[in-house]
């Protein structure tokens, strides 16, 4: 059963390669807006998920399979911070459900280094929402502030409160 054990793996790295393509994204437009706590977690997301990668296709090349690289689905182009929170919420919530199944299918096809892979991005995904679903509650809190305190901090590294 080890080529069902691939399939899932190749499908894996598709969903990672589209967060990591997201997150850069969303990496590069909060950025540009002045959110450096904000482009900071998306680009550490995205960093993470690339790790995922590497171990899902240290996986597939042990089980001799091929590593497909393919892309799950396009970038979302949203500019929208409470936007961009809920999609990468979501994304998560929908990686560690997959991987919850995926593990549970490969310990009963008895692949169990699989499962475990599995097993701790489960664990991973769970971190990843835990961050997404911590900053909309900041942005429920706080409003705008939030985003503002962001950039003012910003301003100020720039030279704005320079003399």
């Amino acid at each position: 059963m080890k080529e069902r054990s691939i399939e899932l793996l190749n499908a894996s790295i598709a969903d990672e390669l589209s967060a990591v393509h997201q997150y850069m994204y969303f990496h590069f437009h909060c950025d540009d807006q002045g959110y450096d706590l904000l482009a900071n977690l998306f680009k550490r997301t995205a960093i993470q998920e690339m790790i995922h990668v590497e171990k899902l296709a240290e996986r597939i090349l042990f089980l001799k399979g091929n590593v497909d690289m393919k892309v799950g689905e396009d970038v979302k182009h949203i500019h929208d911070v409470r936007e961009m929170l809920e999609v990468a919420a979501k994304m998560e919530e929908g990686s560690a459900n997959d991987y919850n199944k995926w593990a549970n299918e490969c310990s009963q096809n008895a692949d169990s280094v699989t499962k475990k892979l599995f097993e701790s991005l489960v664990e991973e995904e769970e971190g990843h929402f835990n961050q997404f679903d911590d900053e909309m509650e900041n942005l429920k809190k706080f409003g705008d502030n939030y985003l503002a305190l962001q950039s003012i901090e910003r301003s100020k590294q720039f030279g704005g409160g320079a003399e």
